[in-house]
């Protein structure tokens, strides 16, 4: 029998506590300790296509988990006014047209728009078309084979995602402990338990972090160092206040830029999350709220939630036998819904590397290292929003003048001189969502790839005029997505 602790509920904690129930068989006990008292980060969630993966891997009937979760379906998410006000872009999930042969599709986008007029890159998304229409379909192309299946994602209230696996995992032999964690005991560079209020312990022989913000065994017990990339993405401050729904959801997010950085709009059934991430350097707490306020289009169900933040990650999220999963191992703002990936793709990583008899360094650099890898390129994607904007004011100024992390240095270089986007092995985000932000951006290379070139111009044109009619003619038979979800 082998032991893990797991320190913290909320979606991180329960989401592990799931996956380990279900995953790893029989020989392992797993615990939960957290505290009725102490409140979760959580709110309106935002996710992208894997965490359809993480469910199926779960057996969750996705209907089901919809109903209970009060969730509706993602498409993409829209970014307005990142460019420059008054503009607006989607990185939608899924392909932009369809590549031929060794050229991809956005190649003879570039070479159409340098010789002339050409219809916008998202016309050529079935995604984007179908999430500007409110419409939404599961399932194969139903007017052309050509076309692709439509990959989706959910928007789903976090706290009652995390009460629905807390129930899946508790039927699944996890035990639940209530009680705050007032310090840990240890033999050498390990942990061997938690002693809680009441004096009480918990043992185990490995022990997650998911205490979110306040990283108790990673940070304090084990005195990780925090890597801070303010330098890089300067917001620190953010405010959540879900506000009534008025209108029927829509099947994405939206991201919308303000003076001093920006808004989300999530669309659930029973309501609209909504928050503000600005830098303090620039906004004051108060003009912030006014800022958020204004944005709403219903009534406030909640006084707003205040998080602070420094956007980093640990050094070392695996140390001796601990590992830290969710805030606990860093924060990345929201802006691309990689908070529950970042929780999802740590559950694997773990398990894939799940120590037997003892875990050796050799372990623990693995992991620690695809850690690094992970965060870091995500990282990347998201201060290329930021840097590459054309607005006013001294917060988007300063981020244009931000120094770049030398790999996204190297990416916009190669970019601009041809059009090219490298995707390294395992990067979440594909050449087609780095194609998205740049040209919706406004980012565009000096020139296209030369293979672009073999294709009479007129035959590129009318293939890309083709393309767009039958994303078009797909998207009008779709349902509308708030029949879909039954709203």
């Amino acid at each position: 029998m082998r032991t893990i602790v797991i320190a913290g509920g909320g979606s991180a904690g329960w989401m592990c506590a799931a996956a380990f129930s279900h995953l790893l068989g029989p020989g392992w006990h797993v615990r939960l300790v957290e505290s009725e008292a102490i409140g979760t980060v959580g709110v309106g969630e935002a996710t992208i296509p894997q965490i359809r993966t993480f469910n199926q891997a779960l057996g969750l009937d996705e209907r089901a988990f919809l109903d209970a979760a009060e969730g509706t379906y993602k498409l993409g998410i829209e970014f307005a006014g990142w460019g420059a006000p008054g503009e607006r872009y989607l990185h939608a999930f899924g392909d932009v047209g369809r590549d031929s042969g060794l050229v991809p599709f956005h190649q003879r986008w570039l070479r159409a728009r340098a010789a002339g007029t050409v219809a916008p890159l998202g016309d050529h998304s079935l995604n984007e078309v179908a999430a500007r229409e409110g419409r939404m379909q599961l399932g194969r192309a139903r007017t052309a084979a050509l076309l692709p299946e439509m990959p989706y994602a959910f928007h789903f209230d976090a706290a009652l995602y995390a009460a629905l696996l807390r129930r899946f995992a508790e039927a699944r032999g996890v035990e639940r402990v209530e009680g705050r964690i007032l310090g840990v005991e240890r033999a050498d560079e390990a942990l061997t338990a938690l002693r809680l209020d009441g004096d009480r312990r918990v043992e185990g022989e490995l022990f997650v972090d998911c205490t979110g913000f306040a990283a108790l065994l990673i940070g304090g017990a084990m005195a990780v160092p925090y890597d801070d990339w303010s330098r890089y993405l300067p917001c620190d401050r953010a405010l959540a206040l879900p506000c009534a729904r008025v209108a029927p959801p829509i099947p994405y997010t939206r991201a919308t830029a303000h003076d001093a950085g920006w808004q989300w709009r999530i669309p659930l059934r029973h309501r609209t999350g909504n928050g503000i991430v600005y830098s303090s350097a620039h906004l004051d707490d108060a003009a912030a709220e006014q800022v958020l306020r204004a944005g709403l289009d219903g009534g406030t169900e909640a006084a707003p939630r205040a998080i602070r933040f420094t956007t980093g990650r640990r050094r070392e999220p695996w140390c001796g036998n601990v590992v830290a999963i969710g805030l606990a191992a860093g924060f990345m703002e929201p802006l691309e819904s990689t908070s529950l990936h970042l929780v999802q793709s740590a559950i694997a990583r773990l398990i894939a590397l799940l120590p037997g008899a003892a875990a050796g360094p050799a372990t623990r650099d693995a992991f620690n290292r695809q850690s690094a890898t992970e965060w870091e390129r995500i990282r990347d994607f998201l201060v290329l929003h930021y840097h590459a904007n054309r607005r006013d004011g001294a917060f988007w100024r300063d981020c244009r003048e931000l120094p770049l992390p030398e790999t996204l240095a190297a990416k916009l270089a190669l970019w601009r001189e041809q059009g090219v986007v490298l995707r390294e092995q395992d990067d979440l985000f594909t050449e087609v969502a780095w194609v998205q932000v740049l040209i919706g951006q406004g980012v565009l290379p000096n020139g296209h790839h030369p293979l672009a070139d073999a294709e009479p111009l007129d035959e590129a044109r009318e293939f890309l005029s083709l393309w767009a009619q039958l994303v078009r003619r797909e998207v009008a038979q779709m349902p509308r997505h708030a029949t879909l979800v039954g709203t």
